[in-house]
């Protein structure tokens, strides 16, 4: 094996780990929007570059993943501090339901009376 195939085989390791790494964090947001929106952004970003050869700019992809890793965190422990109600799509509460052991009733505006 040569060293340039090495070179790509643990590029390729770190890319995979990133993607991950990358995918786990969306999922932390609090809120359905952001978190689809990360995973939707990480998935196509990686697409987009899957076929770059150049391993200086391969390494400098992986630099840029690694910054937006690091705001993705910052990010899901500031979207923790605000409580949202779930969406209708993600199973939430909607119309007229009870909530659980609070005993909280959420009626919603359904529009033009």
């Amino acid at each position: 094996m040569s060293t340039s195939a090495a070179l790509r085989g643990d590029s390729a390791k770190k890319a995979l780990s990133l993607y991950r790494q990358l995918l786990r964090q969306g999922n932390q947001f609090a809120a359905y929007n952001f978190r689809e929106y990360a995973k939707r952004r990480t998935r196509d970003a990686f697409r987009e570059n899957k076929n770059v050869d150049d391993p200086r700019r391969v390494q400098e992809l992986l630099q840029h993943g690694l910054k937006e890793l690091q705001m993705l965190k910052r990010q899901t422990i500031i979207s923790g501090f605000y409580q949202q109600d779930r969406l209708v799509v993600e199973g939430g509460l909607s119309g007229k339901d009870e909530g659980g052991n609070e005993g909280i009733v959420r009626q919603k505006d359904t529009g033009w009376d």
